[in-house]
């Protein structure tokens, strides 16, 4: 099945053993942990009163995880607008547009930033769309929903060791999805349709895959061209499936994995860790002591 593999990620010009980009370069680093993924990427970020100005060749959509008072934005040559931000409330920053804001008091917010390439594949996958253009909300309007999507970005970018990537990926996917139904100029996509799972020979054939390559980075783009699916369809259809979503299914593949060697006992654990697709001996013994109750420690002695 490796040749599967290949083939994926020739379709999808990706080369997943490469540095995804500087994507997120617009967002200080101080400003709190970041991972980038195929797609897009995200930053949980902390900011101390101050003012930003930039535009960036990508989008840029920013949820407030805790109200911030005194604030002012304005896009392009628009005016600048004066508001109070509440937690929850949604920031649409076009691609290539100036953007320019500041804030009296502490800023707390989860930032997504996606690709225009990557936005539009979803687009024409999803509602067969030949472009996208999106549109900035009025300052102050709360999302929900983002919200709920912007605390689990938080949750993975500042309780793990380290993050999952795919996981990340997927949220950024379906981020990019909700944004495309509720701040673009398409009319064509509906959050309503009903998602099944995936067919038995799509079910065969990413299962085969994931077998074969669970230890390798990867992204949802890359999962759901195996199947010929979209991204959006894919983690949904893959998830009622399974009954689990991809990166839980990839997670729980490298934990058996590593169980293995460690009873096989002629590894150190960091090698373990590293033939199974941690990226350290702690993130490997996180994860263990999370999902299976124990460390790699205690796998190796109870063998």
């Amino acid at each position: 099945m490796l040749h599967d593999s290949d083939e994926a990620r020739r379709r999808l010009g990706v080369d997943q053993g490469a540095p995804a980009g500087d994507i997120l370069r617009p967002i200080p680093i101080e400003a709190g942990p970041r991972v980038t993924t195929f797609r897009g990427g995200a930053v949980h970020s902390i900011r101390a009163p101050g003012s930003q100005t930039f535009s960036a060749d990508a989008h840029f959509i920013g949820v407030m995880l805790a109200p911030s008072a005194n604030m002012a934005a304005a896009f392009g040559g628009d005016k600048v607008r004066h508001f109070d931000a509440p937690t929850g409330m949604i920031v649409v920053s076009p691609a290539n547009v100036d953007s320019r804001s500041s804030w009296a008091s502490t800023k707390e917010n989860a930032i997504i930033a996606i690709r225009p390439e990557s936005l539009l594949e979803l687009a024409a996958h999803e509602a067969d769309l030949g472009k996208v253009e999106l549109f900035s909300p009025p300052f102050g309007t709360v999302d929900q929903e983002a919200l709920r999507m912007a605390r689990l970005l938080k949750a993975e970018l500042t309780e793990r060791v380290t993050p999952n990537e795919l996981y990340v990926d997927s949220l950024v996917t379906l981020f990019g999805m909700h944004v495309l139904r509720n701040y673009s100029d398409t009319t064509k996509l509906s959050a309503g349709t009903r998602i099944g799972g995936l067919s038995p020979q799509n079910a065969r054939r990413v299962q085969e895959f994931l077998h074969a390559n669970f230890v390798a980075p990867m992204s949802v783009a890359e999962l759901a061209a195996v199947c010929n699916l979209s991204p959006s369809h894919f983690i949904h259809g893959f998830t009622r499936t399974f009954g689990r979503p991809p990166h839980q299914y990839v997670l729980n593949l490298r934990l058996d994995f590593a169980e293995t060697l460690l009873r096989k006992g002629n590894m150190k654990i960091e090698e373990v860790a590293h033939y199974s697709g941690f990226s350290s001996q702690s993130h490997l013994t996180s994860a263990m002591r999370r999902y299976r109750g124990r460390t790699p420690a205690q796998v190796r002695t109870s063998r």
